[in-house]
């Protein structure tokens, strides 16, 4: 898509097409698109089909808001489901900034949840279409810019404002977890956090070698899900790691890395969540359940009584086989 085709889906002369699209049993099929394409060009057509399918998909990110989105693929792919956004806004809000810079801002999702959450925001997009729809998800509350985030940042940060980058993780040759593929660069991203409020999103398998002193690391699992790592800078503690669950909002600071106790198989094994795990924290889940594993290296932990816990899930020990049986 375009930027001229995006301005005319995001417009008042798209809403026939988009009504007639969203009565389609099926978008995808060959009838939708004879259906569309006796009114509209097959640009257009095809653009509001591809807006009812996309949206219908997005309902398990975004809810009932799905319905009056604008999206693309690759932007629904990697926007942040909506109680992780909210849950991110409110940390900024409890630190106390008044504005956010949205460096990658992509449809607009977590620019939403910082408008919804009463923070000014600034959101800047590199590609033109994007960028069109992405106003048009913000509305006039928010200003969105399109061009080079490297070069508009400085600019952009230089009243005070928070930062937030998210920096795409996809290249022409499509996905990527090479982190010196990332755009913005990672190395400009990171380097953003030092001396401001700020946050830098990135996949939760992000490794260690990446991630900056001074930050406060986050590794967020939502229902049960772990979804991304995030680095923060400001009012939280530098070099700490915290596993977040949401959308209960329990979180678990892993403290210094140890390793949990080893031990006999007791009456109950947990599995820990898995932000627990790549936060490190399974050490301090253990001493919370006076658990143990049953040799170094093992991820599930052990416990002779049952206990309550958000960060892991329980099941009884029915019966203990040797290691080389077959049940």
């Amino acid at each position: 898509m375009d930027a001229e085709l995006a301005r005319w889906l995001v417009s008042a002369d798209a809403e026939p097409a988009l009504a007639e699209a969203s009565a389609q049993p099926d978008p995808g099929s060959l009838a939708a698109a004879t259906a569309l394409r006796r009114r509209w060009p097959a640009d257009q057509a095809a653009a509001v089909l591809s807006q009812v399918a996309l949206r219908r998909r997005a309902g398990a990110k975004f809810g009932e808001r799905a319905a009056t989105l604008f999206l693309t693929p690759d932007g629904l792919e990697q926007a942040t489901r909506a109680d992780v956004a909210r849950w991110r806004a409110a940390r900024f809000f409890e630190a106390g900034v008044p504005e956010v810079v949205d460096l990658g801002c992509g449809i607009g999702a977590d620019a939403l949840a910082f408008l919804d959450a009463g923070l000014a925001v600034t959101a800047v997009e590199a590609d033109p279409a994007t960028g069109v729809l992405a106003q048009a998800n913000l509305g006039q509350a928010a200003r969105v810019v399109c061009g080079d985030a490297v070069e508009l940042a400085p600019g952009l940060l230089a009243g005070g404002a928070a930062v937030f980058a998210d920096p795409a993780r996809r290249t022409a040759a499509g996905r990527t977890w090479r982190v010196g593929d990332f755009s913005p660069p990672w190395e400009f991203v990171t380097g953003l956090l030092q001396g401001r409020v700020g946050c830098v999103k990135a996949a939760p398998g992000l490794p260690s070698a990446f991630i900056p002193d001074g930050v406060a690391t986050t590794w967020v699992s939502h229902r049960g899900d772990l979804v991304e790592a995030s680095l923060w800078s400001g009012p939280w503690p530098p070099g700490s790691r915290t596993a977040v669950l949401l959308p209960s909002g329990d979180h678990l600071d892993a403290g210094e890395r140890r390793d949990p106790p080893v031990g006999p198989v007791g009456a109950f094994l947990y599995e820990p969540d898995p932000a627990v795990i790549r936060a490190g924290g399974t050490g301090v889940l253990a001493e919370r359940l006076d658990a143990r594993v049953p040799q170094a290296g093992i991820g599930y932990l052990f416990a002779d009584t049952l206990a309550d816990t958000p960060f892991g899930t329980a099941f009884a020990v029915r019966e203990e086989l040797d290691h080389d049986e077959r049940a």
